[in-house]
């Protein structure tokens, strides 16, 4: 036998959570006495704690009645002014076996913000091992939402509800109804016979039957239960197997991509390859062409060289010969050997006079070699003369034609020559002065045109590159786009096979059915109804048994009385069914069922009416949310869209004037950016017409030596000044023209990037001020129309309720009045009967009793007792039937509201998918936008790049064809200043040589030897007249082959000249063969850009394919990843599974429902 010896309470009801109050129960027996009222079932520290309570806690785990879930059963936080309070519940008992048991409960109440919550923190049971003295222990956690988690030492682990009782050697129904029952529940044997039968069936142990049914049929529920889960579980497996179909359509699509890509990538590097090739061959011919012009430089030096001292030889030349060669060769040896012969001669006719006139020989001689000298110095003086009015003549035409100065009268003396020439130096110095600062001038407007031409190429590629991953980003949104519409559809295609009204109506109506069955089931009162007939069975029984007495001690009655006596107890039991029936309550009248029939009719009529009127109330209502629904989306679109648009004209702003990045000051920037544009265009434009009046005013000032503002002559300084000051103010302005062109182009291009974001702004205040307010008014509109709809459909719905309630209640009365009226032709009948045997055996007084009156009122106790048996019976069944029937609509209220939640979540998930559609849109609208603004940039740009490629050819002809004329001049100037310096030389040579003197010296020498000559004449007359005619032919024979030696030499020269002239127009027509050194440098540029282009397209495409890897890696990855490992296998194997547990639980359903009949 197991018995209780001590008991720990704390935090219980009103027990103080920090003390302990231990209850010790004495033996063989503790009593607890005292009078009414004295608190004998109350522990005496705490008026609010039963002992049983514990008890029955710490034993069974089962709360008192009175304990609302444990709320009231833990002692209260806000008494003891804590937010959490603990309790714990020690019993110490003996087991059946003997043995110390210590079982401990412990439980936590906290309290939340609008509520308490109750749980059961753990269960400990100790046990004391009788040999060691160690305590083994047997845990037990029990937690909200979790399984159960048993640890066991030193017994086999099992729940300690089951464990105490089992150590106890007493069953759970004993210790909960027996021996710790509550006095609140002390009384079920007094309760309906249901209950009654079900707690003696828990108490020995008779419900094999019962527990077959309820193994069952809990089977059947948790097998319902792991359908569900099963379900759930497949479509979690279902979702894991189109996520990894679609990895492995994303792997297959990059990998398709991507081979596009490295085809397209393979294509690139074949062009790149034949452009490298081509840039080679390019550079090669390149390099030939230099090689070429280096030639022609080489030769062109020669040349310059060659056609100097030809020039020399031909001034030097007396007389130019006309013969060939070969004749000029001839002539040569033959005059070699006339003046060898004439020498001979000359020498013989000497030697014959030189004893005779040795003296006039030497003066002949003397006199011929003077004379030659005088003639050759005077032939040099005479060639002198004529070099000077030749440079008089060049300096002349030089000043004239170059506007060079005033000139003095001619002939000019060395010293004025020499000015003049300096004069002519310095001209040819300013014009190559000129030729250079034009070429400076024309680099540098060139340049700034490539720089202008550069920066627009450059934006128009920025732009055009932007346009291209804004195209890119929009592909992308539609297919997200797609893809979402898609799952939209599909779910609103789920939602249209489910109507959420009926779903509705049929949670309400179920939810008042059970409200209903509910208050039936309270109103029946079935636990008082069979406490009562059980005592009016107990009092009929007794009646019984002292009739029954009374009855052997008397002999029957007349078969008269015997028939009477039954008939009273026909008629005795027909009122009582029919007060059965009708609920205690005698009928009034015969038209009872007709009544019933014409209510149900007219309540059947009204409740179709209201039903009716709350399916048209309740459709008003639906279309109103549904207009609500689309007013916010409306309102909640048209927000987005203006803080989208402020959001872009503010960054815009911030990108275009860090200063202000706020939407209000657009228009006050717009403003300022198209004054500061018009006013860097006009400053461009001012100074673009001063540039272009330079080069007319020098132009004017070079052709008409005049000034072209006042058309005053210009000398040769002022008019090099003027020039000077033109090109200086127009390279000036050039730097300037540039400079001011960049501000104007930038201004410009700042003005039209705010001027796009009009459109914007315009939309975003007709936003703001117009859309945004209407939609508010109209969606307030529709709120209050809606709540006035929703009041009414309520007002029509309690209605409807009324009636409906009203309505069952009059349809469950049918069948009854159906009975009832039965039963009153039956007792009409039968009443006759007892009439008219009353009458026939003329009853004695009510204060005798007969034999037949004793029997026939034992035959009436005993139907009695029957009929209160019948109706304990009947009780019984309709409370188990009323209470199964319960149970069946709490379940199907469960499935309704599983439905309905499933449904919430599919519109939420709808609800979610429409937010990402409207976001993407958005982002869609916003990429438009985007892409629209950049084409209306590209158009600009692209007219301005092309206007900039034409003005920069343009120019670049203008300045190629200034400088030509420029050129041209500056060598004919040239040209002539050489032939000048030429001629200056050959004078000066001329001067420094003394000539003039020497004449002069030897004319007087001359004159001095004639003197001597003419007295020695009449010595000399023959021999020294052949004499001297024989030296003059020798002079003669050698100034001619003199002449022809000079005449080869200049042939010579002359030939090598015309050999080098024609390999050089050799190799310049081979450069233009070959296609000119400009022609071939802009060819390799363009090959270069070409192959950058082609690099950059290249690397792009690199770039992408290396994001296709990375997606390729990143879902190969994924779909390793162990919810996607057999992914098929695991979703076919789960099929399996749930198709299995649905026909095993459809067989339980069918075992189940064959063992219920």
């Amino acid at each position: 036998m197991s018995t209780v010896d001590k008991m720990l309470i704390k935090g219980i009801r009103s027990f103080d959570p920090e003390n302990k109050n231990v209850i010790t129960f004495f033996k063989p027996l503790t009593l607890i006495v005292g009078p009414n009222g004295a608190g004998k079932t109350t522990v005496p520290i705490a008026l609010d704690v039963t002992i049983i309570e514990c008890l029955k806690v710490a034993c069974t785990g089962e709360l008192p009645p009175n304990a609302r879930s444990g709320h009231s059963f833990i002692h209260d936080p806000k008494v003891a002014g804590e937010t959490e309070t603990k309790g714990q519940i020690k019993l110490r008992f003996k087991t059946a076996a003997r043995k110390d048991v210590v079982c401990i409960r412990s439980f936590q109440l906290t309290q939340k913000a609008t509520k308490m919550e109750y749980k059961a923190i753990e269960s400990v049971l100790q046990t004391i091992n009788p040999q060691t003295g160690e305590e083994d222990l047997i845990l037990i956690k029990k937690r909200m939402g979790e399984e159960r988690l048993k640890v066991c030492l030193s017994y086999r682990c099992a729940d300690m509800d089951r464990e105490i009782p089992a150590l106890m050697g007493v069953s759970k129904a004993i210790l909960e109804n027996v021996i710790f029952v509550h006095q609140d529940e002390a009384n079920w044997p007094l309760q309906d016979p249901s209950t009654l039968k079900k707690k003696f069936d828990d108490i020995f142990s008779a419900t094999r039957y019962t527990k077959a049914l309820e193994v069952i049929k809990k089977l059947h529920r948790d097998q319902a239960q792991e359908i569900k889960a099963y379900k759930l579980k497949l479509e979690h497996l279902q979702t894991l197997k189109d996520a990894a179909f679609k990895l492995r359509e994303s792997i297959v699509q990059d990998q398709e991509k991507s081979e596009t890509i490295n085809s397209q990538m393979q294509e690139l590097d074949r062009k790149i390859q034949n452009m490298d090739s081509e840039i080679n061959q390019t550079e090669s011919t390149l390099k030939d062409l230099q090689k070429l012009q280096g030639q022609i430089s080489t030769k062109s030096g020669e040349r310059k060289s060659k056609f100097e001292e030809m020039q020399k030889r031909y001034a030097a030349l007396t007389e130019e010969n006309e013969d060939t060669d070969e004749e000029l060769n001839e002539w040569k040896t033959k005059f070699d050997e006339r003046i060898a012969t004439l020498e001979s001669k000359g020498s013989k006719l000497s030697r014959e006079k030189a004893d005779i006139e040795e003296k006039s020989r030497v003066l002949a001689v003397v006199i011929e070699r003077n004379m030659t000298e005088i003639v050759k110095l005077q032939a040099a003086s005479e060639t002198h003369m004529a070099r000077k009015n030749e440079r008089d003549l060049t300096i002349q035409s030089l000043f004239r034609k170059h506007n060079i100065g005033s000139l003095p009268s001619c002939p000019f003396s060395d010293e004025v020559a020499s000015d003049l020439t300096v004069q002519v130096d310095s001209k040819v110095k300013n014009v190559k002065k000129d030729l250079q600062d034009k070429k400076k001038s024309n680099e540098v407007e060139l340049k700034a045109a490539v720089d202008q031409r550069m920066h627009a190429n450059d934006r128009w590629k920025e732009i055009e590159a932007q346009m291209e991953a804004k195209a890119e980003m929009k592909t992308g949104i539609l297919k997200r786009i797609q893809e979402l519409e898609t799952k939209r559809d599909k779910l609103e295609d789920d939602i249209a096979a489910t109507d959420v009204s009926i779903i509705d109506e049929r949670e309400k109506n179920i939810q008042i059915e059970v409200d209903r069955r509910t208050n039936q089931i309270s109103a029946r009162e079935f636990g008082s109804s069979i406490q009562q007939k059980q005592a009016e069975k107990f009092k009929l029984d007794q009646e019984i048994k002292a009739l029954t007495n009374d009855r052997d001690t008397m002999m029957a009655d007349s078969h008269d009385r015997i028939i009477l006596s039954l008939k009273k107890v026909d008629v005795d039991e027909c009122k009582e069914r029919i007060r059965g029936v009708l609920k205690g309550r005698l009928p009034r009248d015969k038209d009872l069922k007709k009544e019933i029939i014409q209510l149900q009719s007219s309540l059947q009529k009204e409740y179709d009416d209201l039903d009716k009127k709350a399916d048209e109330a309740r459709n008003e209502v639906t279309v109103l949310k549904l207009r609500i629904e689309e007013g916010n989306s409306n309102l909640s679109k048209f927000q987005k869209d203006m803080e989208s648009r402020k959001r872009y004209v503010e960054s815009k702003l911030q990108s275009l004037d860090q200063q202000s990045g706020v939407i209000d000051s657009y228009l006050r920037i717009l403003e300022t950016a198209k004054e500061k544009r018009d006013v860097q265009k006009s400053k461009y434009n001012i100074a673009d017409g001063m540039r272009q009046m330079f080069d007319p005013f020098e132009r004017v000032a070079r052709a008409h030596h005049i000034c072209p503002c006042c058309d005053r002559p210009f000398s040769a300084n002022e008019e090099d000044e003027f020039v000077k000051k033109q090109r200086a103010k127009a390279t000036s302005s050039a730097e300037q023209i540039k400079v001011l062109a960049v501000d104007s182009t930038n201004a410009d291009f700042h003005f039209q990037k705010l001027d796009k974001l009009r459109t914007v702004y315009e939309e975003y205040v007709k936003t703001c001020k117009e859309m945004i307010p209407l939609a508010e008014k109209n969606l307030n509109e529709l709120n209050e129309e809606l709540d006035q709809k929703n009041q009414a459909l309520d007002d029509v719905l309690g209605v409807l309720a009324q009636i409906k309630a009203e309505k069952d209640s009059v349809d469950a009365l049918i069948q009854p009045v159906e009975t009832a009226d039965r039963l009153f032709q039956e007792t009409q009948a039968l009443q006759n009967l007892v009439d008219d045997l009353e009458n026939k055996l003329d009853v004695c007084a009510p204060g005798t009793k007969s034999l037949d009156e004793i029997q026939s009122e034992l035959n009436m106790l005993e139907g009695t007792r029957s009929t209160l048996l019948n109706d304990l019976e009947k009780l019984r069944e309709d409370q188990l039937f009323m209470e199964r029937d319960l149970s069946n609509l709490q379940s199907r209220w469960t499935s309704v509201r599983e439905e309905k939640v499933k449904f919430a979540n599919i519109l939420s998930h709808i609800k979610r998918i429409e937010d990402d559609l409207d976001r993407l849109a958005e982002e869609r609208s916003q990429v438009e936008l985007d892409l629209k603004h950049l084409a209306e940039a590209l158009g600009p740009l692209s007219k301005e790049k092309k206007k900039l490629l034409d003005d920069y050819n343009n120019l670049e002809d203008r300045l190629k064809n200034e400088y030509q004329m420029m050129d041209d001049h500056y060598r004919i100037i040239q040209k002539d200043f050489d032939a000048l310096l030429n001629l200056t030389s050959i004078i000066k040579d001329y001067d420094d040589s003394k000539k003039e003197q020497r004449l002069k010296e030897l004319q007087e020498k001359q004159a001095l030897s004639k003197s001597e000559l003419q007295s020695c004449e009449t010595r000399k007359n023959d021999v020294s007249t052949e004499l001297d005619k024989c030296r003059d032919l020798v002079r003669n024979q050698a100034e001619l082959r003199r002449n022809i030696e000079e005449n080869l030499e200049y042939r010579k020269l002359k030939a090598q000249v015309d050999e080098l002239t024609c390999e050089i127009e050799s190799l310049e027509e081979t450069i233009l063969k070959i296609g000119g050194l400009s022609r071939i440098e802009a060819q390799l540029l363009k090959l270069s850009q070409e192959r950058e282009s082609l690099l950059t397209e290249l690397n792009r495409h690199r770039g992408t394919l290396s994001v296709y890897k990375s997606n390729i890696d990143r879902n190969k990855i994924d779909l390793k990843q162990a919810q996607y490992k057999d992914i098929d296998k695991r979703y076919f194997d789960q099929l399996i599974q749930l198709k299995t547990t649905e026909m095993a639980n459809k067989d339980l359903d069918r075992y189940y429902k064959a063992l219920d009949k």
